[in-house]
């Protein structure tokens, strides 16, 4: 099924082009779909996009995907005019690249691996669980929820335990995520036009500006606390401030907030948008949630979902897999060329941009039978089709290489939890008409807001008269 292409193969060449006027028009009305057009008809060879005085290189066949994520990521970095914009939200911490992305890895690493996450494992479902016993007022008014800011309110609740060691108050917690809601929509223009200067204002730097501060507005005075005061605490936050830089010096408040920061959107931003496309598709797809809903009810029961349930909700991890196939949060990723370098056959001059898309790759139909539909089944045997493994950045929704996500292992521990104490408890359905389709921000989410209906599952139906 898969095409195999040479990356060393036959003479340098000039990338074919996308004429700005289609570009721009393609991009602007639907940019996630627009960058999957692009890669499809080009058969997996890269392709440049002409914007004007932006023309970035759109990569998206696995083997150059591997190339500049992986055996040469040196060369491609994320810096550039294209991560300036996230600068002003994630300074350049494990976002960026450089001395301070390699500090900090170095000291958060330890704190997300398997074996670490799993120590959290039973904490994170108690904190899951209380929270989704919260929306019994959804479910007796018959009120809707904004499916966006309760997912994210789930996971801020999740993560400001592990992150800050519970150093961060409820009321703040919840400024946080109108905030980040708020940079995420308001870069939009930003990444449209990233040659344009920044003394420059055009429309959503104040917008930008003032979620930061919002947000620096909570993050820095817990920091400054935290570093007045440290503790022997295994939180992120206390981590940090017992830890130094490569030359023995203590790190900075805003080296420490930069972290914070990126090490947030990593761990919920990531899970709150995958969980609102899930009821999305799962609206779409009765046979799906069917299937679902009776492994959680076989599994976990009337609730709540414990951390020992989690292996044995093989189906929803299929489920969870294939939404973030079709819907990777992370669904552009920029890269600036250091030296000139050749990818697919095509000379690719130093100062370029290069652009990888995990949801144009894993929509690939060279790669991907039905690569629209929505079939859990095609990780039923994991990462192998038809008996032949696929190829590792065929499928790479946390990136790959040294930069490959943070928060991938508490995904798999807090996205099956979240899933499985709401449908223990609950019946959802939207209640916003469709289509579905992503609009411009930094984290793939759907245009609009999305209303969810919540109602007692049918065996609960006890906890209406109390």
């Amino acid at each position: 099924m898969a095409m195999s292409i040479d990356v060393d193969a036959g003479p340098v060449r000039r990338a074919r082009s996308v004429p700005m006027r289609r570009a721009l028009r393609r991009l602007m009305d639907d940019p996630a779909g627009g960058l999957w057009e692009f890669a499809q008809e080009a058969g997996g060879e890269v392709v440049r996009l002409e914007l004007g005085p932006f023309r970035p290189y759109l990569v998206t066949h696995p083997d150059h995907v591997q190339q500049v994520m992986r055996l040469e990521w040196t060369n491609y970095q994320r810096t550039g005019m294209f991560w300036r914009p996230l600068e002003r939200l994630f300074g350049k911490s494990i976002m960026g690249d450089g001395e301070q992305w390699r500090i900090s890895r170095t000291i958060l690493q330890p704190l997300f691996t398997t074996r670490y996450i799993s120590t959290l494992a039973e904490e994170v479902a108690a904190r899951v669980a209380g929270r989704v016993e919260e929306w019994d007022g959804y479910a007796r008014s018959g009120r809707p929820m904004d499916a966006t800011a309760e997912m994210s309110g789930i996971l801020t609740y999740i993560v400001n335990r592990v992150l800050f060691g519970d150093k961060l108050s409820r009321e703040d917690a919840e400024r946080i995520v109108p905030a980040f809601d708020l940079v995420s929509h308001s870069l939009v223009a930003r990444f449209l036009m990233p040659f344009m200067p920044y003394f420059v204002r055009i429309p959503g730097d104040r917008a930008c500006l003032r979620g930061v501060k919002q947000i620096d507005d909570v993050v820095f005075p817990i920091v400054r606390k935290a570093m007045a005061d440290p503790d022997d605490g295994l939180d992120v936050i206390s981590v940090l401030c017992r830890s130094t830089d490569e030359e023995g010096r203590p790190l900075t408040a805003t080296q420490i907030r930069d972290a914070l920061v990126s090490v947030y959107a990593a761990s919920s931003e990531t899970t709150a948008m995958i969980l609102t496309w899930l009821w999305l598709l799962l609206e779409e797809h009765p046979d799906v949630a069917a299937r679902l809903q009776a492994e959680i009810d076989e599994v976990v029961g009337d609730g709540p979902a414990r951390a020992d349930h989690v292996p044995q909700l093989s189906y929803t991890r299929m489920v969870l897999l294939e939404s973030l196939r079709l819907y990777p949060s992370g669904w552009l990723l920029p890269r600036h060329v250091m030296e000139d370098g050749v990818v697919g056959g095509v000379r690719i001059r130093r100062g370029s941009t290069v652009l990888i898309s995990a949801y144009a790759t894993q929509r690939l139909e060279e790669f991907w039978e039905r690569p629209h539909e929505f079939d859990p089944e095609r990780f039923r045997n994991g990462n192998t089709a038809g008996g032949e493994r696929r190829h590792r950045y065929s499928y790479f929704p946390f990136g790959g290489g040294p930069h490959k996500c943070l928060g991938e292992h508490l995904f798999y521990v807090e996205a099956p939890l979240v899933v499985a104490s709401i449908l223990s408890r609950f019946r959802l359905s939207v209640r916003t008409p469709g289509p579905y389709t992503p609009g411009w921000a930094a984290s793939l989410r759907p245009k609009g807001r999305i209303e969810l209906g919540v109602s007692f599952a049918s065996r609960d139906r006890s906890a209406v008269a109390r």
